[in-house]
């Protein structure tokens, strides 16, 4: 069996373990005689799948007790109007860091339910950077920033001090290393990055910021509804939840935690950044001290060499190489499951594609 590198932003690709534990299971998850995609999502079964998840991801990120644990379908996307709407205390503000074109949807969206202030912004140089904000107006009911940005490969290394409560969108970070939860009020993710297949969001929240959520809600947008129902109000996406599952029970099991997944990733970044650091004609475009271990952008600086570059990846075996449409050049995404050799066959590429359109020594 012949398969890719995928560098894929997003769906990635997923461990052989899920996979071949999926594939063993897909016709009779452990003696039911059936599916889990066939399973009712109210049987003794699935309520025990996502139980289980829950309880996984609550142990694997240290999430405090004070703190509910959400699987809603909608997408990331959709939690850029929940919140706010779930959300708002008595300032009806919010207050925004612009890091890129996830936090500027984010922020598109939370104006149409009240007012958002952006107060730093990363656009004077394509977001290669995360601004730093000295002070935090008060009167907010909280502040909203992407942790990790997936097109530009940005990511916070230090949080900003903020009376209010922290909302973060962790879609592209999420258990790729340990995290103080405490120290938000809300974190929201999509499973397809780190944690699984597309179909599922996970949000986690400080119990006490959702205890005056207005009733008038619609029910499907309604947190406490949510909470109340244990994720079951409707029917969940059941199986891209069993898929978490099954990716949490990798980390826990096979990686060792989330301190030895942190080991792994730097180690797989840090291959790939230190050829580029040493590189004639690979640079990467972000600021060292703000780089993602999950999103690597580069270019030649030549849009017909990345063309080729990317071009001969493909042939290799190395996919979806390509830079967001909006910024060009090249993304490594090396989320979880991407392997060490994997990052090692990239590096490999770029050494004999420079070798090759360069003066570089062979």
């Amino acid at each position: 069996m012949n398969r890719v590198y995928n560098f894929s932003a997003g769906p990635s690709m997923m461990p052989t373990w899920v996979l071949e534990k999926a594939q063993q299971e897909m016709l009779n998850h452990k003696g039911s005689g059936q599916s889990v995609m066939e399973m009712s999502h109210r049987s003794k079964e699935f309520v025990s799948i996502i139980n289980e998840c829950e309880n996984r991801l609550r142990s694997l990120m240290n999430i405090p007790k004070n703190y509910k644990i959400m699987f809603i379908q909608g997408g990331a996307s959709l939690q850029f109007s929940m919140i706010p709407y779930n959300l708002l205390g008595a300032h009806k503000k919010v207050a925004l860091i612009n890091t890129g074109a996830w936090s500027k949807k984010a922020y598109e969206e939370i104006c149409k339910v009240c007012e958002c202030k952006i107060i730093a912004n990363s656009a004077d140089t394509t977001h290669n950077y995360i601004p730093k904000v000295d002070t935090i107006d008060k009167d907010i009911d909280y502040l909203y920033i992407c942790e990790n940005n997936t097109i530009y490969g940005t990511k916070y290394q230090q949080l900003p001090v903020c009376d209010a409560p922290i909302v973060a969108d962790f879609s592209s970070c999420i258990c790729s290393e340990p995290v103080d939860v405490s120290k938000y009020g809300l974190i929201f993710a999509g499973a397809q990055k780190n944690l699984g297949g597309a179909g599922v969001t996970i949000v986690i929240v400080r119990e006490d910021l959702i205890q005056k959520v207005d009733k008038n809600l619609p029910s499907m947008m309604s947190y406490k509804n949510y909470i109340d129902n244990d994720s079951l109000y409707n029917t969940p996406p059941t199986y891209a939840i069993y898929m978490c599952n099954l990716m949490l029970t990798w980390i826990e099991e096979e990686i060792g935690g989330l301190q030895a997944m942190k080991e792994y990733n730097e180690k797989k970044a840090n291959l790939l950044y230190d050829y580029l650091d040493n590189s004639i004609l690979f640079k990467g475009t972000v600021v060292k001290e703000d780089r993602s271990l999950m999103n690597v952008p580069f270019i030649t600086g030549n849009d017909e060499l990345d063309k080729q570059f990317i071009a001969l990846a493909a042939q290799s075996g190395i996919i979806n190489i390509k830079g967001h449409r909006s910024v060009g050049g090249m993304r490594a995404s090396i989320y979880n499951a991407m392997s060490y050799e994997g990052v090692e066959a990239l590096v490999l590429l770029m050494q004999q594609f420079e070798k090759e359109n360069t003066n570089a020594p062979h």
